[in-house]
């Protein structure tokens, strides 16, 4: 058994042994990265340790703070705000801010989150104040910029960079929530009888223009078949007579051909009178003449007829203006109704664009 001077001794070198090993346990200080140490010695700020060893004073250095420098984000509950026209609006805040500072930060405020915390809600009523509901439903960018510049600048003291300030939410009360979605509903029910008013508009113009210009067309081309059927028979016309004046017929077959039309004259139930003309007496003696063998009437045809002329080559022709060719006459029918319609299409796109919109 030990004596006491040899246990004592053994208690002696147990306690250095431990406290050697608290020592250097206190003196050796890893400081990870992105984290700022503040470092007191026998209760004042002594040094701010950087990421990385550092050996400290045991019993004498002390860490008082750690503090990450990385860029935070906090959310802040939603807070009840008045606006300039007494609506109350329940607006979300969202704040991302760095530390900058790790000694003010740590010295100049108790609890920097719950500072800005504080300062945003404030801040974020005396703006709002200002504003109506509209305005601040549609002024997000205007109100996150005087937020973040009003809050910069108090945390700027406090060692505290405010990168930026969102809104996450902003809401009405639910009355007003009700009469908004009526009003966008009563809005878009407008619009879209707008739209249904400008499509039957616009096609009804399409219409008009389009029946008016079918109109035309068949204006165009009911005048020009008549033209080619004027101008046909007008050639038939030319042909019979130029093949009589060719055949140079006396009055004996002209009075015959007379007589042979009467009948059709008398045709019909409902003649019950059949006036005889008097050139009937003229036809019947020229008949009579003829069967009595006195042909000494003179041939109606002989000589030149009025109102036509023979010319060298024994052809006959017609006094007054001459016929248009067919030919031509579909030519110029065909640009005329393309005319028109090129005048109907400027019309249609007049009329589609100075519609309101």
């Amino acid at each position: 058994m030990p004596s006491p001077q040899t246990l004592a001794l053994y208690i002696v070198l147990i306690l250095l042994v431990l406290f050697t090993a608290t020592a250097i346990a206190k003196a050796i200080r890893i400081v990870p990265q992105a984290t700022a140490v503040i470092v007191e010695r026998l209760g004042r700020y002594s040094r701010t340790l950087d990421a990385g060893l550092h050996i400290l004073v045991p019993f004498i250095d002390k860490a008082r703070a750690n503090v990450d420098l990385r860029e935070q984000v906090v959310s802040f509950p939603p807070q009840p705000v008045i606006t300039s026209d007494n609506l109350v609006v329940s607006i979300d805040t969202v704040i991302y801010y760095q530390p900058t500072d790790p000694k003010d930060a740590t010295y100049e405020i108790a609890n920097y989150i719950q500072g800005i915390e504080q300062l945003t809600v404030t801040t974020l009523r005396n703006v709002i104040g200002s504003l109506d509901l509209e305005q601040t439903l549609t002024s997000r960018d205007q109100i996150n910029g005087q937020l973040r510049g009003v809050l910069d600048e108090a945390t700027g003291r406090w060692g505290i960079r405010v990168n930026r300030v969102e809104l996450k939410a902003i809401d009405p009360p639910s009355s007003v929530q009700d009469s908004m979605e009526k009003q966008m509903r009563a809005e878009r029910d407008r619009r879209a009888t707008i739209l249904h008013a400008e499509g039957v508009k616009q096609s009804s113009i399409l219409e008009a223009e389009g029946e008016k210009q079918a109109q035309i067309l068949r204006a165009e081309g009911t005048a020009q078949s008549a033209i080619l059927e004027a101008q046909g028979e007008a050639r038939a016309i030319l042909q019979v007579f130029d093949a009589i004046h060719k055949g140079n017929p006396d009055s004996k077959l002209l009075a015959y051909q007379y007589l042979q039309t009467l009948p059709q004259i008398a045709q019909g139930e409902s003649n019950k009178l059949w006036v005889i003309p008097s050139e009937l007496t003229q036809a019947l003696k020229g008949i009579g003449q003829a069967l009595g063998g006195d042909g000494d009437g003179d041939n109606p045809l002989d000589g030149p007829s009025i109102g036509a002329k023979d010319t060298e080559d024994n052809e006959f022709e017609i006094d007054g203006p001459k016929l248009e060719d067919p030919q031509d006459a579909l030519r110029r029918a065909r640009e005329e109704a393309a005319s028109a319609a090129a005048e109907a299409e400027r019309s249609t796109r007049h009329a589609g664009g100075t519609s309101p919109s």
